[in-house]
């Protein structure tokens, strides 16, 4: 694995861990009603999907169970119709998907590393 990749998994997990943090203890009703939670939230879910681009296809081919183009596509909705963006679909993620994508990038550098 290349350095720059490697350094994307590990700030991917960075930003994996504050969005969790910023949203900790908060029900739906509370993340929708305080905008520098959501901004907050919105811009590490973002700043993950850019992180995507320096993911080699190798490695995107090989854990196939991660939703890449899902990831990146949700970065370009982000910066390109931020307003448009489903609070709830945001609040499913953080609740349901990002522990999960955690999990998966902390596989790849584990296998990797052993590579």
């Amino acid at each position: 694995m290349k350095n720059k990749e490697y350094l994307s998994f590990i700030k991917m997990i960075e930003y994996i861990d504050k969005s969790i943090k910023y949203t900790e203890g908060y029900t739906f009703e509370q993340f929708e009603k305080d905008d520098k939670t959501i901004d907050a939230t919105i811009f590490t879910i973002s700043q993950i999907g850019e992180l995507v681009k320096n993911i080699s296809k190798e490695t995107m081919d090989k854990y196939t169970n991660i939703e890449w183009n899902m990831i990146k596509g949700l970065r370009n909705r982000i910066v390109h119709d931020y307003e448009g963006i489903s609070l709830k679909s945001i609040w499913f993620i953080i609740n349901n998907d990002i522990v999960q994508l955690k999990e998966d990038i902390e596989t790849i550098l584990n296998t990797e590393k052993e590579d």
